[in-house]
């Protein structure tokens, strides 16, 4: 079971930045996870919560004006990763269409997240995508 300290939330401008900024603090997470022996960690692990951080913050900075919030939390054998961002709007993933160029970060991320939640927040949105670990 995860314990408390297995969760970062860090604030991120919303500028071109963030995005590489947000895959740091995902990698940097885990790897810390790792080196503190709670959890074996795969490179696959690893490598896709770089892909759902980067695929969630770049639809956020996209999007949404200002501020990002990037949370990371173990939830047992699940790596959640939360996006939140200013915009009502709530994004669905497009039917699949291989002729379509770009737009396909949801897809991406329902492809390879166990879930993806997506909710409204008094403000903006919430976007949740699981990882199994």
């Amino acid at each position: 079971m995860a314990t408390p300290a297995a969760e970062k939330t860090v604030a991120l401008t919303g500028e071109g930045e963030c995005i590489g900024e947000a895959q740091d603090v995902a990698v940097g997470f885990l790897t810390r996870l790792r080196s503190q022996g709670e959890l074996a960690i795969s490179g696959r692990t690893v490598a896709l919560a770089q892909l759902v951080v980067s695929e969630l913050v770049t639809h956020a900075h996209k999007y949404a004006p200002g501020p990002i919030l990037l949370r990371l939390r173990m939830d047992g054998e699940f790596l959640e990763v939360a996006v939140w961002d200013s915009d009502p709007l709530l994004p669905a993933a497009s039917t699949v269409d291989p002729l379509r160029v770009g737009q396909h970060g949801l897809e991406i991320v329902q492809a390879v997240a166990h879930d993806l939640i997506v909710r409204p927040e008094p403000v903006g949105k919430r976007v949740t995508a699981r990882i199994r670990v």
